[in-house]
């Protein structure tokens, strides 16, 4: 006995529930499907095989008789394929998109390398800002400057404010006023004599006149004591004006050309002497009394 086919039950199942007959060509008549299923499948075959060469043979492409396949197909085993720009330079875009995360990276360790920096350059200058007041010798050696920056200081000495000089203006809390610099002479007890540059405050612009700070008191005479602290000189920027000290007009604290045309140290002490500096409604540096860094 043969085996029974294993889409026997498949198709029996199918024709139980679709009760169809096997339809043959047109030009041939209807007959009845056979009972067999075995038989009933080879049918379905040969009517599904015909209709399928039947369209395949009507379609609009070309074909061969050699298995209906087109002639000129190529397959991929035959010729692979090929990267499209093969032995050519890429283009700028993909060379600005790879300097894109490069420059990111630059700028990410620059920004972290700025931030350590200021931490140390704060730490420091607070450090430095709880020592006593340091006396400042008669001549000082202006490379030195930059390791005593933000140093208390002191010195005495007597203000010559007929060599004063008013930068500016100056914004502060949205007034107009000017900075007052003015050199401290100092006389040891063997008769030499040094000034160094003090800056004094923030005046207002209509304190300019010396003869209106003298009726309040703002101009010290005989000798006194200066206490402040001792800074590097600020740099000048391409965008600042050029100062004209014969007319009197100082745009810009430029500690060198200062000393130069009033004969001091080119030494800069920021006072902190608030108490005489009020009396004058001038206001003591901002930067004397609030540590900032630059920004990052």
């Amino acid at each position: 006995m043969s085996k029974p086919n294993p889409f026997a039950r498949l198709f029996q199942r199918y024709y139980s529930q679709f009760p169809t007959a096997v339809r043959t060509p047109s030009a041939t008549p209807l007959r009845r499907a056979p009972q067999c299923y075995r038989e009933r499948f080879v049918a379905e075959l040969k009517l599904h095989r015909h209709q399928f060469r039947r369209q395949f043979a009507s379609s609009p492409t070309p074909r061969s008789n050699n298995g209906g396949l087109d002639p000129n197909f190529v397959s991929i085993l035959d010729k692979p394929a090929k990267m499209a720009r093969v032995g050519k330079q890429h283009g700028p875009g993909l060379i600005i998109l790879a300097i894109i995360p490069i420059t990111a990276f630059c700028l990410g360790c620059w920004q972290v390398q700025r931030l350590g920096w200021k931490a140390d350059l704060i730490a420091r200058f607070d450090d430095r800002l709880t020592f006593p007041p340091l006396e400042l010798p008669l001549r000082i050696d202006p490379d030195a400057i930059k390791d005593f920056d933000y140093r208390k200081v002191w010195a005495k000495g007597k203000l010559r404010h007929d060599q004063e000089m008013l930068v500016g203006p100056r914004m502060l809390e949205g007034e107009n006023g000017y900075i007052v610099v003015t050199p401290l002479e100092r006389t040891d007890e063997n008769g030499r004599t040094s000034k160094i540059l003090c800056n004094r405050g923030w005046i207002k612009a209509d304190a300019k006149k010396q003869w209106f700070r003298k009726q309040n008191g703002a101009l010290p005479e005989g000798e006194i004591v200066v206490e402040g602290l001792l800074r590097a000189p600020p740099k000048k920027n391409m965008f600042t004006p050029i100062n004209h000290p014969e007319k009197g007009d100082w745009f810009f604290p430029d500690v060198q050309q200062m000393a130069d045309w009033t004969g001091s140290q080119a030494v800069w002490v920021e006072e902190s002497n608030q108490r005489r500096i009020y009396l004058c409604r001038m206001k003591g540096s901002q930067r004397a009394y609030r540590l900032e860094g630059p920004p990052l």
